[in-house]
C-alpha cells in the first residue's frame, strides 16, 4: 500500500469493502487450484471473472480461456465461470466426454435454484437483466419457457404475462440496487399481485461497493473504478457514482488508463473497485495519485465482508483419470459400433 501522509488539500477517498468478492476470490482460485492439480492444461468456457488482468495471469500459469465448450478436446477438464451455465452446457460437457468444475458463484446458483422452483411452480419469471451476459443467459437457461428477460424500467411496458396473479421477478446478481427496484417498482405498477423472490437477488458484495461509492460520491469530484468494461458490477459502480453527485466516474483497467487531465480543478479522488478486481490494480492506482500530489487516503467504509465459499467439490476428485476413462468408454463404443 502507498504511503499515506497528508499533502495539504489533495486526497483520496479509498472505499471499503472492495475489489474480490466471495465468489469471485473461490473462481480463481478453483483456476489455480486446478492447475496446481491436474496439471495444464485447464480449459474455462468464457472468462473466468471479467476481470483483463486476472485472465491474463491464469493464461500465463495454463488456463485456456474459450467461448464454446466444443472448443475443448475430448477427454480435458473444463471449468465453468463464476457467471454460471445453462443446463444445456452441462449436456455439451457430457457428450464432449469431458471432465468438469463448476466454478459458479453459490448466490447466482441461488437465483438458479429460484428460477428453477418458480418454473415448476408454473410462474411466469421476470428475470432483470442485462440481455447477453453470461449470467443473464446461465439462469434463463434453467426454465426458458418460463422466463422473461426485462433490461429496465423500459421494458415493463412490452412484458405479457399469462396469469397476472402468478408473476415472480428475479435478478442478475450485479446489478444496480437502485435501478433494479425502479424496474421492480415498474413491474409491480403492471401486476400488483408481483411476487418477490425470498431474498433480494443482488449480491452482498455488488450492494456493499455501491453503498461505499453512494457515501464517497458526494465529496469526491472524481471518482476512479478499477475494473474491466465487461463487468457488469463495475460499471454500476461507475454510474453510482455519478448519481451519488461526484462531477466525473470514470472505469479503467490499469493505472496507465488515467488522463491526468481528469485531475484538474479537482481536490478530492475517490478510489474503488468491482467484485473481480486483485488489490495489486489497486495500490497501483493509489501510487499513480500519490505521485501527482494525491497522498493523503482516507477510508470509507460501508460495511464488514467476512462470507468465504468453500471450494468446488470437484477438486476432490482425479479428473484427469475421469477424463481419460470417458474417452475410452466412447472409443470402446465406437469400435464395437454402438
Amino acid at each position: 500500500m502507498v504511503c499515506m501522509t497528508a499533502s495539504p488539500g489533495r486526497r483520496v477517498l479509498l472505499a471499503a469493502p472492495r475489489g474480490y468478492c466471495a465468489g469471485v476470490d473461490r473462481a480463481v482460485i478453483a483456476v489455480e487450484k486446478a492447475l496446481e492439480q491436474y496439471g495444464a492444461p485447464i480449459y474455462v468456457r468464457h472468462e473466468i471473472v471479467h476481470n483483463k488482468y486476472v485472465v491474463q495471469t491464469l493464461e500465463k500459469k495454463g488456463a485456456i480461456f474459450v467461448e464454446q465448450t466444443e472448443e475443448v478436446p475430448p477427454g480435458n477438464i473444463v471449468m465453468f465461470s463464476a457467471h454460471g451455465v445453462a443446463p444445456t452446457v452441462h449436456e455439451e460437457a457430457e457428450r464432449g466426454r469431458l471432465a468438469t468444475i463448476d466454478a459458479t458463484c453459490p448466490l447466482v446458483t441461488k437465483v438458479h435454484k429460484e428460477a428453477i422452483r418458480y418454473a415448476g411452480e408454473d410462474f411466469d419469471i421476470l428475470l432483470i437483466g442485462h440481455e447477453g451476459h453470461e449470467e443473464v443467459i446461465g439462469t434463463s437457461g434453467e426454465a426458458p419457457d418460463h422466463i422473461t428477460l426485462v433490461d429496465g424500467p423500459e421494458d415493463v411496458a412490452k412484458v405479457e404475462v399469462r396469469d397476472p396473479s402468478k408473476v415472480v421477478w428475479l435478478s442478475q446478481t450485479t446489478l444496480s440496487v437502485d435501478e433494479t427496484m425502479e424496474t421492480v417498482g415498474a413491474i409491480k405498477e403492471k401486476f400488483p399481485l408481483l411476487v418477490s423472490p425470498p431474498s433480494d437477488d443482488i449480491c452482498y458484495a455488488t450492494q456493499n461497493r455501491q453503498l461505499a461509492v453512494k457515501q464517497m460520491g458526494a465529496q469526491a469530484e472524481l471518482v476512479i473504478v478499477v475494473g474491466s468494461r465487461n463487468s457488469s458490477n463495475s460499471k454500476r459502480l461507475v454510474e453510482v457514482a455519478k448519481l451519488a453527485g461526484s462531477r466525473e466516474a470514470y472505469l479503467v483497467d490499469f493505472a496507465d488508463e488515467i488522463d491526468e487531465a481528469w485531475l484538474e480543478g479537482v481536490s478530492t479522488v475517490g478510489v474503488t473497485s468491482g467484485a473481480s478486481v486483485p488489490e495489486v490494480l489497486v495500490e497501483e492506482v493509489l501510487e499513480w495519485l500519490s505521485q501527482r500530489g494525491f497522498e493523503d487516503v482516507e477510508l470509507v467504509k460501508a460495511a464488514e465482508e467476512s462470507i468465504v465459499f468453500s471450494l468446488p467439490k470437484e477438486l476432490r476428485k482425479d479428473l484427469r483419470a475421469e477424463a481419460a476413462s470417458l474417452v475410452a468408454e466412447r472409443t470402446g463404443r465406437d469400435t464395437t459400433g454402438q
